[in-house]
């Protein structure tokens, strides 16, 4: 491979506090470098990873996203859709067929949107209910 992704940029109003906001979603903990208005703040998300890069521009959101994260977690799908709406994400769309199809379209308080897709549990079982 010639290249990595470093980070994935996010256009936004106030980037500590939607850094905040995407730490708390991947449960992990802030950057210690960064402080309540700095033009540019990051959640961290591991090793191997890319970074969510959020950086201060003076306009708002005006469309919808031209590129957006898909995300795949952990827990249930319909179990992370409740902790990320009591988080603070609004849903957009809602794409899911059955409980092995499907995905939800989120938006973050930026009104930024994202995917979030079967966890890889419920895909191995719908895979195997096939």
């Amino acid at each position: 491979m010639s290249m990595s992704v470093r980070n994935i940029t996010v256009d936004c109003a106030d980037p500590y506090a939607l850094a905040l906001w995407w730490c708390e979603v991947f449960e992990v903990p802030p950057s210690p470098d960064d402080h309540p208005g700095d033009p540019e703040a990051s959640c961290r998300l591991g090793a191997g990873q890319p970074r969510l890069l959020f950086e201060k521009v003076p306009e708002a959101k005006r469309a919808k996203n031209r590129v957006h994260v898909d995300l795949q977690p952990v827990r249930p799908r319909d179990e992370e859709v409740v902790r990320l709406v009591q988080l603070g994400a609004t849903v957009v769309a809602d794409h899911r067929q059955t409980e092995e199809a499907g995905w939800v379209v989120l938006a973050d308080p930026e009104g930024n949107e994202f995917c979030l897709n079967l966890s890889a549990e419920e895909r191995t079982r719908a895979v195997a209910s096939s």
